[in-house]
């Protein structure tokens, strides 16, 4: 598919009014994407766990103007207040995907959102937030088109949160998403993200992620300009190489459900994310001493317990433990007694695999 096929040619009926109300998901990258090209094309594939507990749930209320014009008008609100500050990134976002959704200066709109972790927890919210308001324009859309089909439907979300945030495409459905062209993943696309369509081992059912806050503070240096220095970063190609050899190798490891596969991958991936932050012009490092000794933590008990335990981090400070459902008893109480206590304020949020969003209003 190319972004002409997002555009739509009619629509079938009108609407006054109404609203739509959707709860989306956060994801976390197993293979990171770091580096990209307008407008938000990732230089290399991803694929990501839905989570399900950490998700924004948005509603959209819609009003039909009494007299048309040309601009996208909307009020917005995260949790029951006005956020003026947070207006400029959907304004953008609204006229990046105009041309794909016209019906959006036909409209007033109101925006409530809202999130199941807390704002200042240091968990990106832009890719459960994204892909909730894409999924609620989305659905719109199937309201005044009411032939779209659920594959179409599902694409076009994906594509449109694209648009908002990277990371939002893979947000739309679950369990495994894949973000990005790759010659050996089958319709994979830089448009938007499909479900991982080969085997998946039963190991990897339910998958745990406790996610150890270690810092709650705004980043020193945004996602978006850390994306950019990877424009003219000396091992840029290799790191791109890197991505695509992964993901192939992850076939036969999510296949087999080889943990010891797995595990290493995973922790390789997040390494080099804050690797390539520590070596680009300029350079920055986003972990902690804190992150390090959680990583460090983490080494020794599965040396010691034998237990498939492992971690990934975002471009931040925090960390994503990761382990099977079955050994989450043992990992947890590992993780309560020697892990908490590296936390901001003890401070983490338990989560899983999770499905992809849904609709709650229906």
């Amino acid at each position: 598919m190319t972004e002409k096929d997002f555009i739509p040619q009619s629509y079938q009926r009108e609407l006054i009014g109404g609203s739509i109300t959707w709860q989306a998901p956060s994801n976390i990258a197993l293979v990171k994407y770091w580096g990209k090209k307008e407008p938000q094309i990732p230089a290399n594939p991803s694929i990501s766990f839905t989570l399900d507990s950490c998700r924004t749930t948005t509603m959209l209320e819609f009003k039909k103007k009494e007299t048309a014009d040309k601009n996208i008008t909307f009020e917005l609100y995260f949790e029951g207040k006005k956020k003026e500050d947070f207006k400029p990134k959907i304004k953008s976002f609204f006229k990046r995907i105009e041309a794909y959704c016209p019906f959006l200066t036909d409209y007033q709109f109101v925006i409530k959102t809202e999130n199941s972790f807390p704002h200042s927890s240091g968990i990106a919210s832009s890719a459960s937030g994204m892909s909730a308001l894409a999924l609620c324009v989305m659905s719109l859309e199937k309201e005044l088109n009411p032939d779209l089909s659920e594959g179409y439907f599902n694409k076009k979300a994906s594509f449109l949160a694209r648009l908002g945030s990277g990371s939002a495409c893979r947000s739309i459905e679950g369990e495994l998403i894949v973000w990005g062209k790759h010659k050996n993943i089958e319709n994979s696309s830089d448009l938007f993200g499909i479900k991982y369509p080969y085997k998946i081992h039963k190991v990897f059912q339910n998958y745990q992620d406790t996610i150890l806050l270690v810092d709650k503070g705004t980043k020193q240096v945004s996602s978006s300009l850390g994306h950019n220095l990877m424009e003219d970063h000396a091992f840029a190609e290799s790191r791109f190489e890197q991505a695509h050899r992964n993901l192939d190798k992850l076939r036969g490891v999510f296949e087999t459900g080889n943990l010891k596969g797995f595990m290493e991958i995973v922790e390789s991936e997040a390494l080099t994310l804050h690797a390539m932050m520590m070596s680009s012009n300029p350079y920055f490092i986003l972990m902690k001493p804190n992150t390090l000794e959680i990583i460090n933590k983490i080494w020794a008990f599965r040396e010691n317990s034998g237990l498939p335990v492992c971690f990934t981090l975002d471009a931040g400070a925090n960390v994503h433990v990761l382990y099977p459902e079955k050994d989450a008893g043992k990992v947890f109480e590992f993780i309560k007694n020697e892990l908490v206590a590296y936390c901001e304020n003890e401070q983490y949020l338990c989560d899983r695999i999770g499905n992809g969003a849904k609709r709650i209003d229906n």
